[in-house]
């Protein structure tokens, strides 16, 4: 049952649910990449299921699409999808102005390029992504792996002038090698504690020599979907409306028991 869920876990699921209603017939959907947007794609398999709900997605990552897959869902490239009616994603941060870190999960360029090409973004989280000021999430970078002890020390020259509270940068590595992306590249990951200027700092990376795009997200949320641990889902729109719902987990089945936190 759903009430057997832990409390980050009911948090995930009750976002996605509420955001998976966002998608109608015939749609082209971007869909996104991380532990939430698994519950994303989860919830939407069901409603293919039980409402015969039919659209395409285009997933941000190799993991996704095969999640996808499995469960019935159309899966397209960017490229047939042409442009795309929305966009569900995660993020590692927000803040009050619908900012985000995004790239705990290696994805950022494709999530990038998938939610600027939608018509709107929409991001989902449970409650503790959620910050007045972005940078306690190491900041990921993606650069390529061609000389990329030079990109690191160009950024880390760079990040001298900014506007940031700490500079160390390190490479993401998963057993002892590098963590390459679905592009081949490898992540950089920027411990800054505090981001004063994220325009700024994101405009002054990706004009580094080898880096390939980082996982700042600037003006391009429209809404953001709040997840909490007793069912509530906050809904916050750019404009700023906020609504708030509420999930009843004791008359709902849990079909989603498999996805970790």
């Amino acid at each position: 049952m759903a009430k057997d869920l832990t409390p980050v876990e009911k948090a995930k699921f009750v976002a996605a649910k509420q955001a998976s209603r966002m998608v109608e017939d015939g749609m082209r959907v971007g869909l996104g990449t991380g532990s939430t947007a698994e519950w994303l794609v989860r919830c939407l398999g069901e409603r293919l299921r039980e409402e015969g709900l039919s659209f395409r997605a285009v997933p941000t990552s190799h993991r996704t699409a095969e999640l996808a897959r499995e469960l019935g869902i159309e899966v397209v490239s960017l490229e047939e999808a042409g442009w795309l009616d929305l966009t569900i994603d995660g993020a590692d941060e927000v803040d009050g102005a619908l900012n985000l870190i995004k790239g705990g999960g290696a994805a950022l360029l494709h999530e990038k390029i998938v939610a600027t090409a939608s018509d709107r973004m929409v991001v989902i989280a449970d409650a503790t992504k959620r910050v007045e000021t972005l940078g306690a999430f190491p900041l990921p970078v993606e650069v390529i792996s061609f000389g990329w002890q030079a990109t690191k020390a160009l950024i880390e020259e760079t990040l001298v002038g900014l506007d940031v509270l700490g500079r160390e940068v390190e490479l993401r590595e998963k057993g002892g090698e590098p963590v390459r992306t679905d592009e081949g590249n490898y992540v950089l990951d920027l411990h800054l504690n505090r981001i004063g200027n994220a325009r700024q700092l994101g405009l002054a990376l990706n004009q580094i020599a080898g880096v390939v795009e980082n996982g700042l997200f600037v003006d391009i949320c429209d809404t953001l979907i709040l997840g909490h641990g007793d069912g509530k889902v906050e809904r916050f729109e750019l404009d700023g409306a906020a609504e708030v719902t509420q999930f009843d987990f004791l008359a709902a089945d849990n079909i989603f028991t498999d996805i970790s936190d």
